[in-house]
């Protein structure tokens, strides 16, 4: 392998070579081959350098660009390669000094650049091949968010989106173009958007404004998840979650997901966590993932099937709660199969299944908590308590 990295990623605006710095110059000029989309591949007007249009789906041309390992090549990407780009995932397979990268400037600095939005405030999603949902976690009063869409019709669709979502008050900022010399800015609101004409590639600033927040703490009202009763409810499942003390990065299994609240709540504490939320019952399992989808956690993995059964063949967890299917035989199973250091947070309602806690406690130790919850309720023409069924907890570190 040569020296000199063979493959250069060049970051490339909508101004085409005349926003290219002096080493990008350079590398297309010293380059055997440049690689791009027809898009890219037009912004360089008429260079000498034979060009190949990178093909669809992106993946068919990761053999053909590998092929020529060792042959001076250059990759041409929409500004910076490493935002949503191809960057990572051309680079995944080689060696550091195979490659080298020149980034143009990214969507998000050229968006708050125009609307003077301070760049470390301001969340930034490419939403070209994933739901609009993936914004609800993020949108609040006075929230800025910068979205990437596929296209015109996708602009339309984004504001559909945020009126039924109860943000029709949102401002959207439709940015064509940005960077060259077809760029122009338009706003409208969501609720009011007729905007026919819009040009790729576009980005949409968002300004939100509507509907409440989805809370940060744990255990979000019930409400937020559609449910036939079966569900952690919100006290519990805070003290849920508590318990299960997710980090950034683990993995979770929900283990009779019922209505999928606990492993939702679970990916809401992190981008970078992950659930898999395992049910029995066909339409709790579909629920549960529309529930998330709705949620903005389309990354929740949802596995139909009974415990211990459907976990096989599952990622190993950092972390697993049972709140359905409680047995002495899934017990058995997890202290069997999961490595040391594994947190299981299981929950009773039923005198079977508090004694088969209480029995696991003594033999294997951890911290048992019994949660009995009253909520004021009408009592004729006064109030009074209604006692909700305790709960009890088992916690322990395998």
């Amino acid at each position: 392998m040569p020296d000199a990295p063979w493959l250069t990623i060049i970051g490339i605006g909508e101004d085409g070579l005349d926003g290219l710095s002096a080493a990008s110059r350079m590398a297309l000029e010293e380059a055997e081959c440049v690689f791009g989309s027809a898009r890219h591949l037009a912004l360089l007007h008429s260079i000498s350098t034979k060009t190949v249009e990178w093909p669809i789906p992106f993946s068919d041309g990761l053999p053909i660009l590998m092929a020529r390992r060792g042959v001076p090549t250059v990759m041409l990407a929409s500004g910076d390669p490493f935002w949503f780009g191809a960057g990572s995932v051309v680079t995944r397979e080689l060696q550091p000094r195979e490659w080298r990268a020149f980034p143009g400037p990214s969507t998000p600095s050229l968006v708050c650049a125009r609307l003077a939005w301070p760049l470390e405030k301001t969340a930034a999603f490419g939403l070209h091949a994933a739901p609009f949902s993936r914004l609800r976690p993020h949108l609040a009063a006075g929230a800025r968010l910068i979205a990437t869409v596929r296209d015109g019709d996708a602009v339309g669709a984004l504001a559909q989106w945020l009126t039924a979502s109860g943000f029709g008050e949102t401002t959207l900022h439709v940015m064509e173009a940005l960077g060259g010399p077809r760029e122009r800015i338009r706003a409208a609101r969501a609720d009011g958007f007729e905007m026919a004409d819009i040009a790729h590639p576009v980005t949409v600033a968002i300004e939100a404004a509507g509907a409440p927040a989805l809370p940060r703490a744990s255990g979000r009202t019930d409400s937020f998840f559609d449910n036939d009763g079966q569900i952690t409810k919100r006290p519990v499942r805070a003290l849920t979650l508590s318990a299960l003390a997710p980090r950034a990065g683990e993995r979770l299994w929900d283990i009779g997901g019922g209505s999928g609240s606990i492993a939702i709540e679970w990916l809401l504490t992190d981008p970078a966590c992950e659930a898999v939320s395992v049910e029995r019952d066909p339409n709790r399992a579909a629920r549960i993932y529309d529930n998330a989808l709705a949620l903005g956690q389309d990354r929740l993995k949802v596995v139909e099937g009974a415990a211990p059964e459907g976990l096989a063949d599952l990622p190993t967890p950092d972390a697993v709660f049972v709140g359905g299917g409680l047995s002495e035989a899934l017990l058995t199973h997890l202290f069997e199969t999961l490595p040391a250091g594994t947190r299981l947070v299981a929950n009773a309602v039923t005198l079977e299944s508090e004694a088969l806690l209480a029995t696991w406690r003594a033999a294997r130790g951890g911290d048992l908590l019994r949660i009995e919850l009253s909520e004021a309720q009408p009592l004729g023409t006064r109030t009074g308590w209604r006692a909700a069924y305790p709960v009890v907890q088992w916690s322990v570190t395998l």
